[in-house]
């Protein structure tokens, strides 16, 4: 579980990232979460933004795909969801200690 300074500093670098999966009409299914746990793995932070065209909740959404995928809800800012997932090879980002 994320501490809110750790989720602050994930938001601050995922600030300039642009979204790599969208969900559309068709909401989420196993290709997508496949596909997710492949980038987070290399990447670490992810954002999955939501079309206009899907009728779910972006929070639900993203609770789910961090749910199926094993990472960890950052944030939900309107239709943009941001994903993070510590690395086992690829590590890059180094969060703030918990106090």
């Amino acid at each position: 579980m994320l501490t809110g300074k750790q989720k602050r500093h994930l938001r601050s670098l995922a600030h300039h990232l642009t979204p790599i999966f969208q969900v559309g009409k068709g909401g989420t299914n196993d290709h997508l979460i496949r596909h997710i746990e492949e980038a987070i793995e290399v990447r670490e932070l992810i954002k999955v933004s939501v079309l206009t065209n899907c009728s779910d909740d972006p929070r639900e959404i993203g609770a789910e795909l961090a749910e199926k995928s094993g990472s960890e809800l950052a944030q939900v800012i309107g239709k943009t969801i941001v994903l993070y997932k510590e690395s086992k090879d690829h590590k890059q980002i180094v969060l703030p200690r918990r106090s």
